[in-house]
Order: structure tokens, then sequence, then C-alpha cells
């Protein structure tokens, strides 16, 4: 393992970037400093690490001079402009945006599930759509045995997926209707306050929206399989935290709701909750500030023949964010990779 190891997150003083910094102390992540960067708005600021605090840089083109990691939690606009220089600098880039997800020179890993594939980083790791990895954590173990060709999934996303932003709308919303007030919308295009909106990121060309698209796409991309058929209609919810989703699958050959049980029961990063007969399903409230991804509701579709519906909940800002980013970077450790090929191939 490198000696000396210097850390830096980008965009440390969000909700996912303060998530990131908490996930690295808690897990002893081995690094000799962490650096914490943003924007020149929070410069100067100081940020919690354990029982200390750090001091909040500007984030620049020069910032990563002798970084090893940086793990980028600050929009895709950022990590598009600043990732290349880090890269260049000779610091390994683990993004957290969509900005490089499809991009052909970057792995787009859940380490769960592809970790095989960081041995083809360039410089720059993707960290998937927050519903699509605990989607992918569910499913892989059973694509494994039986595999899967084709995938509905409805999620019922939390509005933490859109950040503080999204967190203090739904409270104040909710406080403004117990009083009597109609709240104003300024995050979403409706109230979200005891509402469902089957609305998230923006509409495109084929009605489904970017968020349900990112889902079809990385799906693809991590099962390193184009033939596997995937649709997706995503949700935001009045929940602060944890995403929810129903999936159903069609496999290859039949898998029923036992063996699949004894399966998951097994898996890495997966936490079996499934015993409806005591009412144990998984909720959001449970997931909430927890690592692992949730399954139950595992029954078999009888609707055809070989088919699988699951109820798979994770807490969104950890697993789907936070924790998925950190474990890349302690897999590059394991697999002594922090080290780029082409300082150049970015820029």
């Amino acid at each position: 393992m490198k000696e000396n190891l210097v850390v830096a997150v980008v965009g440390a003083t969000g909700a996912v970037g303060r998530e990131m910094l908490n996930t690295l102390y808690t897990r002893n992540f081995p690094a000799t400093t962490v650096k914490a960067l943003a924007s020149s708005r929070s410069a100067g600021t100081k940020v919690p690490f354990g029982d200390e605090e750090l001091l909040v840089e500007e984030l620049t083109e020069n910032s990563f001079e002798g970084v090893d990691i940086a793990i980028f939690s600050a929009g895709g606009g950022t990590s598009t402009k600043f990732a290349p220089y880090a890269v260049k600098s000779g610091c390994i880039v683990v993004d957290n945006s969509s900005a490089w997800r499809m991009d052909k020179r970057c792995p787009l890993i859940i380490p769960e599930v592809n970790a095989h594939t960081l041995k083809e980083h360039n410089g720059i790791i993707a960290n998937p759509n927050c519903s699509t990895i605990q989607m992918l954590v569910a499913l892989k173990p059973l694509h494994d045995v039986a595999p899967i060709k084709r995938i509905v999934v409805s999620t019922y996303q939390a509005v933490s997926g859109t950040g503080q932003k999204g967190i203090q709308e739904l409270e104040t919303q909710v406080r403004k209707l117990f009083n009597g007030i109609e709240p104003e919308n300024e995050v979403y295009p409706h109230r979200i306050a005891f509402n469902c909106l089957p609305h998230i990121d923006v509409f495109l060309d084929n009605d489904y929206t970017k968020e349900e698209m990112k889902m079809v796409n990385e799906t693809n991309k991590i099962f390193e399989d184009d033939s596997i058929k995937v649709t997706a209609t995503c949700v935001r919810v009045p929940v602060f935290y944890s995403h929810s989703e129903s999936i159903n699958i069609e496999t290859t050959k039949k898998l029923t709701a036992k063996e699949a049980r004894a399966i998951l029961a097994k898996a890495e990063g997966v936490q079996l909750y499934d015993n409806p007969k005591e009412n144990m399903y998984p909720l959001a409230g449970d997931a909430a500030g927890e690592d692992d991804v949730f399954v139950g509701r595992i029954r078999e579709d009888e609707s055809i023949e070989n088919g699988l519906n699951l109820w798979v909940v994770a807490d969104n800002v950890r697993k789907g964010a936070a924790l998925n980013a950190v474990q890349i970077a302690e897999k590059l450790l394991e697999m002594n990779l922090v080290h780029v090929k082409d300082r150049n191939l970015f820029m």
C-alpha cells in the first residue's frame, strides 16, 4: 500500500460530500491527509471529520498536486472541468456525477458487482446512479445463477437525491401545510409534500426521463451485456432518505423465490429482510443510515414462466453515493491500482 496517501473530497460542503468525509473516517480509510475542496463560496469554512474539522480549500486547476485519490461530488459541470486536471496531476478520480458514466474510457463500478473492471481504469472511475447501484447489488447474485434477460423497475426516490435543497423543500412544505399555508415549489415542478412526482431529472425525446435512461444504460454497461432489456419509471416521493424499488426480472431459466432467498442471504452487501407473515419487509426508515442494500417481498411472477418480483431499499446518500465511492477507493488500494497510465488522456 502506498505510504503518505493523500485523499481529496471535492464538493466537501454538500450533503454527499459531508457523508463521504464521514465514511472515510468511520471506515478508517488509510489516508495520511484528507483535503476538503469546494467552490470559492465555501473556501475558508470548516467541515467535520470525525472529532476534528477540516478547513475547506477553494477548488482550482492546481488543487490536485500531491493528491493520490480525489472523490468528486460537486455536479457534472465541475467534474467535466476539473477531473482532467486531477488526472494530469497523477491523481485518480472517483466521480459521483453522471459526467463520465457512459464514457468508454471510464469504468462504471459497483465493488460488489464488477470490481474486476477497475483494472481497465485510465484515471477517472465513475460512480453509478444511486438507483442503479442498489438495484444491481441485489440482482447480480441472482444474475450469476440465472442470467437476467429483462428488468422492469419502478423507483420511489427520496428527496435527498436532490441534495440539501430537496430535503429543505419537503420540510418547509410540510410545515406550511400543517399551518394552513399553501407552499411554493422551488426545487420540484409540483408540491412534493404528501405527493408523488413521476418525474426525476429532465424529460428526453422518448418521453422517458434522464434518470430512467440512466438506469437502462448503466445496467447494460455494468453487466457488460447490451442484450438485457431494461425499462424504468422513476418517482420522487416525500421521504427524506432511502430509495425504494419495485423490481421485476425475467430470467433465462427458472429461479424459485426460495432459491433467490438462499442466494441473497449470502450475498455481499445485502441484507435479506423477507418474512411477510410477520410484516417483515424493507422500509425506507429502516435503511436510512445503513450501509447494506435491503431486499424483501421476494415472490415468483405468476404471469410468466421465469419471473421474480423483489422490493429493494437502500440509503441513497450512503450506498447510493458516498459509501460506494469510498469502497471504490478501497478496492483501488487492495488491487494496487493507485496510478494513472496516461495523464493526458482526458485533456
